[in-house]
């Protein structure tokens, strides 16, 4: 039941993850993030994901402890950068990122990126279900797994990721992963909902949010929701992330929702995971 920003969804170990939350890719780290967190938290948000890479981690940790909200009420998710990809270097770089948050644990850990060229995910992911079976992290999963890195990880695993965190936005709306997702119990998260404002003037959505009285970035996220997809848009400015979270007063009819996912173009904002080697 899509009610407001306490509503969640049930992983498949039982852990409950809110279905909206604030990511902060590219926001500076300091005054910048601890505001945006802030406010994100001020208007009853309770997820936040961050990521190693972002260099913001520091950053949150602050807002959190500032914020004064119970641990307990709150999801926080991070990532493992590629570089430090590698069973021991998995579990220092966890650590760290425990360290610049100044948590006990972590809700949701994910490996960034599969980059199959290294090959390391799959050792990678044994130094996760060590953490996961320690309970320092309360559900592990993965970003930017196709189905084929998902299936190899799987076969050799004990554990079948939690989440898949992956470019999602209606002229990416990725039907072969989502099927496979389904199939194992691997929940979908959204990044780059709006597919970074290149959505906003989209006709079809405008006039859907106009029937609404909403903007389209409303429709978008309202959306992902109705589509059983977690997601995490990124803001800076309190007004935006409080209208942000401003989509559970409407509801997108079935006919909206086909015209919606009619817009895919199989188009990415981002770098094919097939190729990223970034490190």
């Amino acid at each position: 039941m899509l009610k407001d920003l306490t509503s969640t969804t049930t992983l498949h170990n039982g852990v409950k993850m809110p279905m909206l939350g604030l990511g902060v890719f590219q926001v500076e780290d300091g005054e910048e993030v601890v505001h945006s967190v802030k406010s994100a938290l001020e208007h009853g948000y309770r997820s936040i994901d961050t990521a190693a890479i972002y260099g913001n981690e520091k950053g949150v940790g602050q807002a959190i402890e500032e914020s004064g909200i119970d641990r307990e009420s709150l999801f926080i998710t991070s990532k493992l950068w590629n570089s430090d990809q590698g069973y021991e270097s998995t579990l220092e770089a966890f650590n760290d990122t425990l360290d610049r948050l100044g948590l006990d644990y972590l809700d949701l850990y994910l490996i960034h990126w599969p980059l199959p060229k290294l090959g390391k995910y799959k050792e990678t992911w044994r130094a996760f279900e060590k953490l996961y079976h320690e309970g320092k992290v309360r559900a592990i999963g993965v970003s930017n797994f196709k189905e084929h890195h998902l299936a190899d990880l799987i076969k050799d695993s004990e554990i079948v990721p939690m989440v898949n965190q992956v470019e999602f936005h209606p002229h990416l709306t990725q039907e072969p992963l989502r099927a496979y997702c389904d199939e194992h119990n691997i929940q979908l998260e959204a990044w780059s909902p709006l597919k970074q404002g290149a959505l906003l003037d989209n006709p079809t959505l405008k006039e859907i949010a106009e029937k609404h009285g909403k903007t389209t970035a409303q429709v978008i996220i309202r959306w992902d929701l109705q589509s059983d997809v977690i997601t995490i848009p990124k803001s800076v400015k309190a007004h935006r992330i409080k209208q942000n979270a401003d989509v559970f007063d409407f509801e997108l009819s079935d006919e909206e929702m086909r015209a919606i996912n009619q817009l895919n173009q199989d188009d990415r904002s981002g770098p094919d995971p097939d190729e990223f080697d970034k490190r």
